[in-house]
């Protein structure tokens, strides 16, 4: 008689496990699903997706990071693709839908080549070759770009906001982006050039059109002056920038004032007014015309201030101060006491300004300023939204052109460059990498392909043309999406800093290895104390886990 063999639980009760190809099935299948979701909203015919959110609040866009972190994604293998646009916005800035349609492409063709029983771990080293020969063919192609290129630095940020809800002002807010990034660059000491993205404020107001979009040559504060009788206009501001209350400190302990007597309560009135007095007046002393406060200002400090006719807001924001010292040359003080005539900025106007419903306070014409500030306007509070979206693209896509010095023609022109390119490495390399090579290179294709799948072209006839095109030496051959012929997209205008490139292929090949090594998916229970179990029922088809639910 057969002896059972009593079958051994390592695992807590209720943990899902998935191994092997079943593993990297779901895996797989999970990646591609996101890809897929923001596909069709590639290239400037893409199509926008509304998220509606569990309070009923809408976001409408095209912009990859934005529609995949408003879609709250559970599923662990997806939001590793997830990852990748973030790095791809922190990085850049701009190309966040091109890096995943390329992760999720890669990872479809390793699941071919794992049908054909050709390990992973092959897949992955094949993969790792492609990517780091895909640096060194971008790098060689791209062409070199300065700050003195006006009309390059336009088009690359007319081709960031074509194809977003802005596109109907692309012309003016492109000049805004390249002016904005021109007033804020600083170079260091090795040439290198230097730039910060909060140097640059975007404020967005709902009201007006597109086209009243501005760009403000200093700060704007969304606040109002503290009080009526102060001026409304300042010209040739002296401005002083402060980090303490003009208020009375209430006592650290707890304090107890005895007043026995009614005269002892009007000199204690009294003598709060004087030191109120005494703070306004050391702001006078130090020549301030204008005084922006991070803290508060008490009601009769108020008037001693609008008395002496200066200009003052108060609980300004700490980003805003610093914006306010890099515009204007000011320094933040934190007591009254060391305030002196040196330590005031300069503006050639500040004033109060009515916008939609709002008072706001404009800051301008600093002679040097290291912050200026875009003023965002649209007809809805989604338009306005999606506006300032395109603007940060284009601001990052003109910044990362600058830093790295390197562009490149878009318009699928690249990655149908690189294909070819890559091709012809994997000729030279002998064993199974090849095959993986080869799946790299046409993998890249599919930046192309989707180009012409959402302007309606046949992406077959497309693709074949631009193929013909690259072997004839137009390495700048791409499609065209309103005629579906084939252009040479520097001539047409479509242009991309490299960096968008070469951080969405590292990025994509380095989530396809890490997703394609995994074999085994162990799935804590709610119970069995891993945070949080498993989602059940996530993308792609991923089995239910978890235990109770």
């Amino acid at each position: 008689m057969a002896q059972q063999v009593q079958p051994i639980f390592i695992l807590p009760e209720g943990t899902q496990r998935t191994t092997g190809r079943n593993a990297q099935r779901n895996n797989i299948m999970a990646a591609r699903a996101v890809a897929d979701t923001v596909r069709t909203t590639l290239g400037p015919k893409g199509m926008d997706k509304m998220i509606v959110d569990s309070l009923g609040d809408i976001t409408v866009t095209n912009d990859g990071v934005t529609i995949l972190e408003e879609m709250q994604i559970e599923h662990p293998a997806a939001k590793m693709i997830v990852e990748v646009a973030k790095t791809q916005e922190a990085e850049v800035g701009d190309g966040t839908t091109t890096a995943v349609v390329i992760a999720g492409e890669l990872l479809k063709k390793a699941e071919e080549l794992l049908d054909q029983e050709i390990h992973p771990t092959v897949v992955a080293r094949g993969y790792r070759l492609a990517a780091e020969r895909a640096q060194q063919i971008l790098n060689a192609m791209a062409e070199p770009v300065s700050e003195k290129d006006s009309a390059v630095l336009v088009k690359i940020a007319q081709t960031a906001i074509t194809g977003k809800g802005a596109e109907v002002a692309k012309d003016k807010l492109a000049q805004i982006a390249v002016d904005a990034v021109r007033k804020v660059l600083q170079t260091d000491e090795h040439g290198m050039v230097l730039f910060d993205k909060e140097n640059i404020k975007l404020e967005k107001k709902t009201g007006g059109s597109v086209e009243d979009s501005e760009l403000i040559e200093g700060v704007v504060l969304e606040k109002e002056t503290v009080h009526p009788a102060m001026p409304r206009h300042m010209h040739n501001a002296k401005i002083a920038l402060v980090d303490c209350a003009l208020e009375i400190k209430d006592t650290e302990i707890d304090a107890k004032i005895s007043i026995t007597d009614p005269n002892q309560m009007q000199a204690f009135i009294d003598q709060e007014e004087k030191m109120l007095k005494n703070m306004v007046e050391k702001v006078v002393a130090s020549g301030a015309t204008v005084m922006f406060c991070q803290k508060g200002i008490d009601d009769v400090a108020q008037h001693f201030l609008a008395k002496k006719g200066i200009l003052a807001a108060r609980r300004v924001k700490k980003s805003d101060m610093e914006a306010l010292s890099r515009a204007t040359g000011g320094v933040i003080v934190s007591n009254l006491d060391d305030l002196s005539a040196k330590d005031l900025g300069f503006a050639g106007v500040v004033e109060e300004i009515k916008v939609g419903d709002d008072e706001m306070t404009y800051i301008r014409g600093c002679k040097n300023p290291k912050s200026v500030t875009i003023l965002v306007r649209g007809g809805t509070e989604h338009v306005v939204d999606e506006v300032k979206r395109a603007m940060t693209d284009a601001i990052g896509d003109v910044a990362a052109a600058l830093r790295i010095g390197k562009v490149v023609a878009g318009a699928g022109a690249p990655e149908v460059e690189l294909a070819k390119e890559l091709r012809k490495f994997a000729e030279g390399l002998s064993g199974r990498e090849q095959l993986a090579v080869i799946a790299f290179a046409s993998a890249v294709e599919v930046i192309p392909r989707t180009l012409a799948e959402n302007a309606g072209l046949d992406p077959i006839d497309v693709l074949t043309e631009l193929k013909a095109e690259h072997d004839k030496k137009q390495k700048w051959a791409g499609v065209d999406v309103n005629t579906g012929k084939v252009v040479d997209s520097w001539q047409a205008g479509v242009i991309e800093p490299l960096k968008i490139k070469t951080q969405a292929i590292s990025s994509a090949a380095e989530v396809a290895q890490m997703i394609l090594r995994i074999d085994d998916v162990i799935a804590g229970s709610a119970r069995g104390g891993a945070p949080g179990g498993m989602p059940g029922g996530g993308m792609g088809g991923m089995p239910p886990m978890g235990g109770e639910y």
